[in-house]
């Protein structure tokens, strides 16, 4: 699938509250290609104000939206509400191929005054409506929507005349058959007290990963106890708060093997390890090779 109007290069969350700018003004629609881990070993958990549809199209991988982590394929198709929580990882020996799908919901018509937008685009932005997080080729509307997603991918390829209109029916159409999937008597409350606290951690994990951070800080921050923090923390997240932090640290110091010339040590202390043995040791632990083993790949791998 092409790119609409911005550059063949698929996008890294910079940080836990993404604010780049994917989508244009006029056509608010942009589609990104990604493969995992070539180009990069996970997307960390992040929120943005854009729709994000993950459209999985090789492979395997993990998914997280919220506080559900679960397992994906090919095939299966993950929606990112605006504000919601998500992340993909990659599962060792594997790899997953993927289309970002992001576009602002204005573009769906949620600043418009009328009935759609009244009764289901801005209830949804809400959260008063509970959409799947996850559709799999063995669910029932599943041919539905990737019928959606590839006419919207041939379109923006071929971009015959009135193009733009038809995406936006086939997104349009997309929303439609999700709602129908939804049981409005079942909705669900707004977004818990748990995700903004979570958020709060991810914040703090971007602004402070290259420094010393403690469990301790880090719990001070959501007004928990040290042993009730880390309790919490492995409950939202499946893992604790140091191995998470140490991951995060391990995925910048991953990017900057790949695009500098910095030396291992500039690096491993520059994410906020100060024992390099420590930081090879988990390096290796973490994407099943060394850092001057990735650096050797980088280097064989051809020019383009």
């Amino acid at each position: 699938m092409k790119e609409e109007h911005l550059p063949n290069q698929a996008p890294i969350a910079n940080g836990y509250h993404e604010t780049k700018k994917h989508t244009g003004f006029l056509f608010p629609y942009n589609v990104y290609p990604c493969t995992i881990p070539d180009d990069f070993p996970s997307v960390s958990l992040h929120w943005q104000d854009t729709m994000e549809i993950v459209y999985i199209k090789k492979g395997r991988g993990r998914a997280q939206v919220d506080l559900s982590v679960f397992e994906v394929h090919a095939g299966d198709i993950i929606l990112a509400l605006p504000g919601h929580l998500h992340g993909l990882r990659h599962i060792h020996g594997e790899r997953m191929e993927y289309e970002n799908i992001i576009f602002d919901m204005t573009f769906l018509g949620s600043g418009v005054i009328d009935l759609c937008s009244q009764k289901y685009l801005l209830p949804l932005l809400r959260n008063e409506w509970k959409l799947p997080v996850c559709v799999t080729p063995l669910d029932d509307c599943h041919a539905s929507l990737s019928a959606c997603l590839d006419n919207a991918d041939m379109l923006c390829s071929l971009r015959p005349t009135g193009y733009e209109l038809e995406v936006k029916a086939d997104m349009m159409k997309f929303f439609s058959i999700l709602f129908r999937t939804a049981d409005p008597a079942k909705q669900e409350p707004p977004v818990p007290a748990n995700i903004d606290r979570l958020k709060t951690i991810l914040h703090l994990i971007e602004e402070q990963f290259q420094q010393p951070l403690t469990v301790e800080e880090a719990a001070d921050v959501c007004g928990y106890s040290a042993s009730h923090f880390m309790r919490w923390f492995r409950q939202v997240t499946g893992t604790s708060f140091i191995h998470y932090l140490n991951r995060f640290r391990l995925e910048k110091a991953f990017q900057e093997l790949k695009t500098t010339e910095k030396t291992v040590l500039e690096i491993s202390q520059e994410v906020g390890f100060d024992n390099l043995s420590n930081f090879n040791r988990l390096f290796k632990k973490q994407f099943l090779m060394t850092p001057r083993e990735l650096r050797t790949v980088k280097k064989e791998l051809p020019s383009t």
